[in-house]
């Protein structure tokens, strides 16, 4: 941590003449890597075949990125109309987590639909790759020194650029690395899931309910996450009702997680009635 509270990163890793590689670009990498490898490991415990997995990633991965996209664009719109041609600059940074998560479930829902797969399941294998992913990923956004925290005096504060500091915070040097808080965050989070796997793999508990509880219990853990790193961020973004855009988000899915775990016993209690 003191060797971040002194370092100042820079956001290429390798440049050839005008081709450059960006550190936020590798770890994007590794972190769908990550992710795919983690989702082929537990597949095989569910008897899932590996190409099927390898299949599904793939549309995952290029939705995933595009929603993303969109809803940061979204989120930083006035800024992208001035000027449009940032839209597709991807290497600087900009991936929403939220966009990636809705347009990975609205492809997963009609893909299992079409293809008559075990939509939970293949959530549930899916979600602990994609949590630690989103550790390994948010590193990215250390070396763009973006999505950063309130000013700080804490020993693990990171150096903020001046053209990169906000206006109102430009006499500050060292600021909250929410990247690192999220990353850890992320980290317990994919060991939760990675529990729950276990636990069901042990006892054989291979029902629907189980893999909607890991798939669930992602969404609930992460909207948690976000919700709390949200109060010390100061990147620009819509507010609602005095919260930030993304806080609204991750309660709102929160709401929808817990509705969708409840349902189906509120049911069960109601015909046993």
């Amino acid at each position: 941590m003191n060797f971040l509270h002194s370092f100042e990163p820079n956001p290429i890793l390798i440049s050839f003449g005008f081709i450059k590689i960006h550190w936020y670009g590798l770890f994007v990498v590794l972190g769908i890597l990550a992710c795919i490898g983690v989702a082929i490991k537990l597949a095989g415990y569910y008897k899932i075949k590996k190409d099927k997995v390898i299949d599904l990633a793939f549309y995952l991965i290029i939705l995933g990125i595009i929603g993303a996209r969109i809803y940061h664009v979204f989120l930083e719109l006035p800024c992208y109309l001035q000027y449009p041609l940032d839209i597709f600059k991807v290497w600087q940074g900009g991936l929403a987590i939220h966009g990636g998560i809705i347009a990975g479930v609205i492809f997963l829902y009609f893909y299992a639909r079409k293809y008559k797969i075990n939509l939970w399941l293949y959530a549930a294998i899916t979600v602990p790759g994609l949590a630690l992913a989103q550790a390994i990923g948010r590193w990215g956004n250390y070396f763009n020194q973006e999505l950063f925290g309130l000013p700080t005096s804490l020993p693990w504060g990171i150096p903020i650029n001046l053209m990169n500091r906000p206006l109102e915070y430009i006499s500050a040097e060292y600021f909250h690395p929410t990247f690192i808080y999220e990353s850890i965050g992320n980290l317990i989070i994919f060991a939760i899931l990675i529990a729950l796997h276990i636990y069901i793999i042990k006892k054989k508990i291979f029902k629907t309910y189980s893999y909607k509880l890991i798939a669930m219990s992602y969404l609930i853990l992460y909207s948690i996450l976000r919700l709390s790193t949200e109060f010390i961020r100061i990147d620009r973004t819509p507010e609602l009702l005095g919260l930030r855009l993304p806080q609204v988000v991750s309660i709102i899915i929160i709401i929808v997680s817990i509705i969708i775990l409840l349902l189906p016993k509120l049911k069960k209690r109601d015909t046993l009635n």
